[in-house]
């Protein structure tokens, strides 16, 4: 017996060919799809590439200020605590005075004292003075003594050949002319002597009045730096902006350079984008960039410009620098940071907190900067005045202590007029 074949059905292949060639249209159609937009996205970002970069390795930075004692102490009082706005000037920190206040009472005596010393030797030069004219009177009676010596001499050597002398008679008017001629060299020796101690007085006063006296400048200088450690036991911020980092107790002793908390500026922060070294070819400094911070999203975006390039990439500067001269040697893609100023305006609408995670994109149509560094600063880079010594409260303290130890010395003799303006002329 032979079998039979079943019988098919034209209508259904036909129907199953036409199926299968739309399914090949589709199909093909979605792959042509796929290749356009591809074509379409590659384009555009080739496209984008040439006009700007991003990267989403990019976090907030900024100035980290340390505060620090400039003199040792013991903590009494902490009046600022982490998370805390302060203000530049603010006290942070006071520290216990009591040995500062002991060191400036005994500077203060120690000028008051000097003062008076250098009175005592503006008396005593006029004293000797006098004592020189004194001298001199007693030269001028030895010289007068001594003519009255010698004419007796010789009126007895007139009368010794005619025996009205006699041989001792003549010995004892030698002897009276050369005790007058020792008496006229005592005298003259006597004034020597008082002329020198009026130099030696005049070199401790003259060619300055007395509060320019060198004696007196130095304690004066030991009363300002006193004073200064005393006004130094209260420690103040540098800076404006959120306390960080206090590692500070009450009770604890402190040494100049111990760090006690930290003051971060947040109204001048940037931000640190590591861009890709394949990045870097356009880049340049003063291109525009827009930054989107993870804290408040696409909503808020940033105005800012390229200020500078690293120096090197990050593994440079590491702790442990990669060691690329070995066996197994794998390339991977560097990254430098390239820090980005931000508007202080937008930073006071929506502040930023050092270590935020950011993206940045970088406008890199503009290719007039230069691609390695910046413009060298004009002015510091950051600074503060808060350290300044207070040298007019110190001046005042000084100047009232010579007042109250010149007794009635002329004011032209003390010389504060002369101080301040010396002083002010320093400061500046």
């Amino acid at each position: 017996m032979s079998a039979q074949l079943p019988d098919q059905n034209p209508q259904a292949t036909a129907e199953a060919d036409a199926r299968a060639a739309r399914r090949r249209k589709l199909m093909l159609g979605a792959i042509g799809t796929f290749i356009v937009i591809g074509l379409i996205y590659g384009g555009y970002e080739y496209w984008l590439s040439q006009r700007e970069v991003n990267t989403d390795d990019a976090y907030v930075g900024g100035d980290l200020v340390q505060v620090t004692p400039q003199v040792g102490g013991t903590v009494t009082s902490i009046d600022a605590d982490d998370t805390q706005v302060v203000h530049a000037g603010q006290t942070l920190v006071r520290l216990d005075g009591a040995d500062a206040r002991v060191a400036l009472q005994q500077a203060e005596a120690q000028l008051g004292q000097a003062v008076r010393g250098i009175r005592v030797t503006y008396a005593q030069t006029a004293a000797l003075r006098s004592q020189v004219e004194v001298r001199q009177t007693d030269v001028a009676t030895a010289r007068a003594n001594l003519a009255k010596a010698e004419d007796a001499l010789r009126r007895r050597r007139a009368l010794q050949g005619t025996g009205a002398v006699g041989a001792e008679e003549l010995r004892q008017a030698q002897i009276a002319v050369q005790a007058a001629q020792s008496a006229v060299r005592t005298a003259q020796s006597a004034v020597q002597a008082a002329r020198a101690a009026v130099a030696a007085n005049e070199a401790q006063t003259a060619g300055s009045v007395l509060a320019r006296n060198p004696t007196v400048r130095l304690a004066a200088a030991r009363v300002r730096e006193a004073y200064l450690a005393l006004e130094r036991t209260r420690i103040v911020a540098p800076v404006s902006g959120v306390v960080a980092r206090r590692s500070v107790q009450l009770g604890q002793r402190v040494g100049p350079g111990m760090p006690l908390m930290t003051v971060v500026p947040l109204d001048h922060v940037w931000v640190d984008a590591n861009f890709k070294e394949t990045q870097l070819r356009n880049l340049r400094i003063g291109q525009k960039a827009s930054v989107v911070a993870d804290i408040y999203g696409s909503h808020v975006v940033y105005k800012g410009r390229v200020v500078g390039i690293s120096a090197g990439s990050g593994s440079a500067f590491a702790l442990l620098p990669a060691q690329n001269a070995t066996g197994n040697w794998i390339k991977v893609v560097q990254r430098l940071p390239v820090r980005i100023r931000l508007q202080s305006a937008q930073l006071r609408a929506h502040p930023l907190r050092v270590g935020l995670s950011t993206e940045v994109t970088v406008d890199i149509r503009d290719h007039s900067g230069t691609p390695v560094v910046g413009l060298a600063p004009s002015k510091p880079v950051a600074s503060t005045d808060m350290y300044a010594a207070n040298w007019a409260k110190a001046d005042a303290l000084v100047a009232r202590i010579i007042a109250a130890n010149v007794g009635g010395m002329p004011a032209a003799e003390v010389g504060l007029h002369r101080a301040a303006p010396r002083r002010a002329a320093a400061r500046r």
